[in-house]
């Protein structure tokens, strides 16, 4: 963080004017804040871009926030395309060469009868009302050219302090929209902000109510707080809040392990390997499943060690359920199903065995497998395993075959079926047999992937079957 961001800390007035500080917005949204600004209205550019510009962090989301009414800003933009796209809540999105920006009234909230949206809103010129009704102080921050950054609620501090505070009061902001309690855990996870005491303790006060909210709105906020760089802090912390929509977590925490190759329980170890992996949802997400089975499938033997036969194929399972319980795209469940299912074997560094698997995971997933491998022993503690040993090697290996273009499926076959039937060697299912056949015999090196060495080895093995 550049100094002269927070300098702009002492010159805070009594009511949280800023002097101006040149931030960097698009001429698109200028445009919209110039526009509203000549027709006689106030515009600013509100919370995410004007908090992400603090934090030196890239923004693509844009709000304005105005005194204009709906109907009004229709007018200013009449040679624009507007989108009523929320205007029972005061929301059009202007459209200025390409950029859709959402330009919002100045409101004042209404009851929250389903913690979601208010009943309805109310107008107000004003501001710093209309700051009151959001999120986190770090949201609320204004920001337009003329006038500089507007803080009224000590956002600027709280990014400097790297703490996640509601604006008000906690229990009432979470009772409005229930999804800012997972918001308040993404923002700590991708950002490293601590969340101010205050806050916490209404996380856990009103996390029920996280029953009520939609699950692909969960969804989308647990996606994003799991590829944050804090999330194992955030994990460990707020397991009883998670547990409200994914109860299947909660078994896993304290479960000990009893086993040489691991030194923490259960769930300590789930949160360490979903850090150690890349930061991508599918990725993260069977990290955090993979041995969510063992609590189901431990077995103690005589000298008091833990086994967990079979717990690859159950915690695969159970995520599964439980990802098409928040209705999670098939393509996350499907990648997330086959890391699951193979991320506790050991894979030889051999070409056979390798190109095996990447027909049936693709080379892209095999290498997230070897991701979610390598963060699994980073995150034991304890003895290394078979598998373990050979992860690096095995990677190095499926690099070369990727990088030299070979074999792997029947899609890199260079023979197809209907060569084998125009050749008279097969036809109908017998076509199938030999074309696995083939395949098998070019990933064992048995036989060049050339067309006519396929076909002087299919006749060579017709021949020997007859014989």
């Amino acid at each position: 963080m550049k100094d002269k961001s927070f300098n702009l800390l002492c010159q805070v007035e009594r009511d949280g004017l800023i002097m101006p500080e040149l931030i960097n917005l698009p001429n698109e949204v200028l445009t919209i804040i110039k526009r509203l600004e000549s027709a006689g209205y106030e515009a600013y550019a509100a919370g995410g871009c004007v908090r992400d510009y603090f934090l030196q962090r890239n923004s693509d989301d844009f709000d304005v926030t105005t005194s204009a009414k709906p109907e009004e800003t229709r007018a200013v933009f009449k040679d624009y395309r507007v989108i009523e796209t929320g205007i029972k809540h005061g929301t059009v999105t202007a459209i200025i060469r390409g950029l859709k920006v959402e330009v919002t009234t100045y409101r004042i909230d209404g009851l929250y009868e389903d913690n979601r949206r208010p009943s309805k809103v109310t107008y107000s010129k004003s501001s710093y009302e209309d700051t009151c009704r959001r999120d986190f102080t770090i949201n609320a921050l204004l920001y337009n050219p003329k006038t500089g950054v507007v803080d009224y609620h000590g956002g600027l501090e709280d990014i400097k302090n790297k703490v996640i505070k509601c604006v008000g009061e906690p229990e009432n902001r979470f009772s409005e929209d229930t999804l800012r309690i997972l918001r308040a855990l993404r923002f700590s996870s991708v950002l490293g902000f601590q969340i101010e005491d205050k806050t916490k303790q209404a996380i856990f006060k009103t996390k029920i109510l996280l029953k009520k909210i939609s699950a692909e709105r969960i969804a989308t906020e647990f996606s994003k707080l799991l590829c944050g760089n804090s999330v194992r802090e955030i994990l460990t912390e707020y397991i009883t809040v998670l547990g409200v929509f994914i109860p299947e977590l909660l078994p896993m925490n304290g479960f000990n392990q009893l086993n040489p190759y691991h030194k923490y329980d259960v769930f300590d170890h789930t949160a360490r390997v979903v850090e150690n992996c890349p930061p991508v949802a599918h990725l993260r997400l069977a990290a955090l499943f993979h041995d969510s089975a063992k609590p189901l499938v431990q077995r103690v033997d005589k000298k008091g060690i833990g086994h967990y036969k079979g717990h690859a194929e159950a915690g695969m399972q159970l995520a599964v359920h439980v990802l098409n319980r928040l209705k999670y795209d098939k393509a996350t469940i499907g990648k997330v199903k086959l890391l699951i299912q193979y991320h506790d074997d050991t894979i030889l560094p051999e070409k056979p065995m390798i190109k095996r698997l990447m027909a049936i995971l693709t080379p892209e997933l095999l290498l997230d497998l070897y991701a979610l491998q390598r963060a699994d022993a980073a995150s034991k503690g304890g003895k290394k395993s078979r598998r373990d040993r050979f992860i690096g090697a095995s990677e190095s290996l499926t690099k070369e075959i990727i990088a030299a273009g070979e074999c792997y499926s029947f899609d890199c076959l260079a023979i197809k079926g209907g060569d084998l039937i125009n050749a008279g060697l097969c036809e109908g299912p017998e076509t199938s047999r030999l074309m696995k056949l083939l395949l098998d015999a070019v990933i064992d090196g048995k036989v060049e992937n050339n067309k006519n060495a396929l076909l002087d080895y299919a006749k060579a093995s017709d021949e020997k079957n007859e014989n």
